[in-house]
C-alpha cells in the first residue's frame, strides 16, 4: 500500500474520531465548574457582608460604619434577597430534553442527492437576492430594415444576405427559450435555493452594474423593448423548517420538536433551546426560562443592593474611632458591581426576546437578515442617502412585513401575548419563582403569515384579516 493511501485512510479515520468526539457532551466537571464558582462567590460575599459589615454595626463595634438599627435593617434586606435569589437558582435547574423521542433515520433523505445538505445546526438562510425582471417574450423582437453602413459586409451579395436573415428567427427563438428557462429557475423555489448563499450581499462579491445585459448573438439584432434596471428586493429564506427532514438531529438521531436544538455542551437536544448557561451548569429552555428570568431579576437586585450599601458607607466621612478601609469589603464591592451589571444586561436581553417570542438562537437568524439587508441598502444607496434607505426598507416592509415581528414564525399577535406565553398570566409568577410553563415544549402555535411548511409569505398572501 502506497504512502498516499496510508495518508488518506488516516485522514478519514481522524475525521471519524473527531465526529464521534464532537457528539459527546463536555465532562461533568467542566459543565459544573462555574456552578461551584458561583456558590463560592455568593458564600464569600455573604460572609463579608453579614459577618464583617453588618455585625460590626449590630454590636456597636469601634470600627462600625453605622448604628445598630442600620445594621439590622441591612442584614434583614440582604437575607431576604439572598433567599429569593437562591430559591430562583434552585428552580432554574429544571429542563426537559427531547431525547426521549425514538431514534430514527433521517426522513425523506436521499443519499444520492448531493446538491445540498441538511445540517441540523444551520439556522441561517438566504434572505435577500438580486432579481432581474424577465422580459416579455410573448412578442418576437422587431428589427429595423437593413441600412447602409461603413462595414464591408454591407456590400455582400444577396446570397449571404438571405443566409443572415434566415438565421435571425432561429436566434430569436433560442433567446426566448433561454429567457423562459431562466424565468422558470427564478420562479421555482427549489431545494437548492433554500440553502444557497446570497451573492448580492457577500462581502467579496463583485460590483453589480446598474443595468442588466441582455444576451445577444454577436449583436445580430437588438430588441426594441428597453431592458428595465435590476430590482433589489427582499427574499426571505424558503427553507421549510417545519418539515421533519429539516428538524432531524444527526447527533441524537431523532426528529426534533419545533424550536428544539442540540446543545453540544450537554450532548442532548433541548426543548425550545435558548442558550447554554455555564453559571447554572445547563441549558435554558422551555421549562426553566421563566425561572431563569426570575433569577436574573433577584440576582440583579441582590448585587446592586450589596454594591450600593457597601459603597455608600465606605465613601462617606468616617468617625475618628473607625478603622481603615476593609480590603475584603472593597473586593465585594467590585464583585457585586460586576455581576450586577452582568445580570442586568442578560435580563434586559431576555426581556426583549420574550416580548418578541424569540429564543437567542432564533434571534440570530433575524439579526443576520437585518445585517444582509443593511449591506444591500448600502449597495443601492450612498452612505448619506438615509431617506432613500428608509423609503426602500418601508417599501419592503409593506410587501412582506417587518423582520422579527410579522416575519417571526412564532409571533402570537402582540407583545403582551408573547410575554404571557412564557411568564404566565398571574402577576406573582412574574416576580416569584412559582407557577409552571403554559406549554408542553413540544407544540407551539405558528404565525398565520407563514405557510404550513414554515415559509414566510408576502402580505398579499396573508389571511384577509391580517393584511
Amino acid at each position: 500500500m502506497s504512502q498516499s493511501t496510508h495518508s488518506c485512510c488516516g485522514a478519514v479515520e481522524e475525521a471519524r474520531v473527531r465526529r464521534i468526539e464532537a457528539s459527546k457532551p463536555q465532562p461533568w466537571i467542566v459543565r459544573k465548574f462555574a456552578v461551584g464558582l458561583t456558590i463560592l462567590i455568593v458564600g464569600y460575599c455573604t460572609y463579608v457582608y453579614a459577618a464583617r459589615f453588618c455585625r460590626d454595626m449590630i454590636t456597636n463595634s469601634s470600627g462600625a460604619l453605622g448604628n445598630q438599627a442600620t445594621g439590622i435593617a441591612f442584614l434583614v434586606v440582604f437575607s431576604i434577597l439572598l433567599f429569593l435569589m437562591s430559591w430562583c437558582y434552585i428552580m432554574v435547574r429544571r429542563f426537559l430534553r427531547a431525547g426521549y423521542t425514538q431514534k430514527t433515520t433521517r426522513p425523506g433523505y436521499d443519499h444520492n442527492d448531493r446538491s445540498s445538505t441538511l445540517n441540523s445546526t444551520d439556522f441561517r438562510g438566504t434572505s435577500y437576492e438580486l432579481t432581474t425582471p424577465t422580459p416579455n417574450t410573448s412578442h418576437p423582437p422587431t428589427h429595423e430594415p437593413a441600412r447602409k453602413t461603413h462595414h464591408p459586409q454591407s456590400s455582400l451579395g444577396s446570397g449571404k444576405s438571405k443566409t443572415v436573415l434566415s438565421q435571425l428567427p432561429a436566434a430569436a427563438s433560442s433567446v426566448a427559450k433561454l429567457e423562459q428557462s431562466s424565468h422558470s429557475q427564478t420562479s421555482t423555489r427549489g431545494f437548492e435555493e433554500a440553502r444557497a448563499t446570497d451573492g448580492s450581499v457577500a462581502p467579496d462579491s463583485p460590483h453589480i452594474p446598474d443595468t442588466a445585459t441582455f444576451p445577444t448573438h454577436a449583436n445580430s439584432y437588438q430588441s426594441s423593448v428597453p431592458r428595465p434596471p435590476p430590482i433589489f428586493t427582499r427574499r426571505p429564506t424558503t427553507t421549510p423548517v417545519l418539515l421533519p427532514e429539516y428538524r432531524y438531529c444527526s447527533r441524537c438521531q431523532i426528529v426534533k420538536p419545533s424550536r428544539a436544538h442540540h446543545c453540544r455542551a450537554c450532548g442532548i437536544c433541548i426543548l425550545k433551546y435558548d442558550h447554554h448557561c455555564p453559571w447554572i451548569g445547563q441549558c435554558v429552555g422551555a421549562f426553566n426560562q421563566k425561572f431563569f428570568v426570575n433569577f436574573l431579576q433577584w440576582g440583579t437586585i441582590f448585587c446592586f443592593w450589596t454594591f450600593a450599601t457597601l459603597l455608600v458607607l465606605n465613601v462617606k466621612p468616617r468617625p475618628l474611632t473607625a478603622h481603615e478601609l476593609d480590603v475584603q469589603q472593597i473586593v465585594v464591592i467590585a464583585l457585586a458591581g460586576f455581576f450586577g451589571l452582568f445580570c442586568s444586561l442578560i435580563w434586559f436581553s431576555q426581556f426583549h426576546l420574550i416580548l418578541l417570542n424569540q429564543t437567542t438562537v432564533e434571534s440570530l437568524t433575524y439579526r443576520s437578515m437585518r445585517d444582509r439587508e443593511q449591506e444591500l441598502l448600502s449597495r443601492m444607496h450612498k452612505w448619506y442617502q438615509l431617506g432613500s434607505k428608509r423609503r426602500t426598507r418601508k417599501q419592503w416592509d409593506s410587501e412582506w412585513g417587518r423582520i422579527g415581528i410579522e416575519g417571526n414564525l412564532w409571533w402570537l399577535g402582540s407583545r403582551r401575548e408573547n410575554w404571557l406565553a412564557v411568564m404566565g398570566k398571574n402577576v406573582w409568577w412574574w416576580i416569584l419563582p412559582i407557577g409552571h410553563p403554559l406549554d408542553d415544549g413540544l407544540n407551539y402555535p405558528t404565525n398565520p403569515r407563514f405557510d404550513g411548511a414554515g415559509r414566510w409569505r408576502r402580505r398579499n398572501e396573508w389571511p384577509t384579516d391580517l393584511q
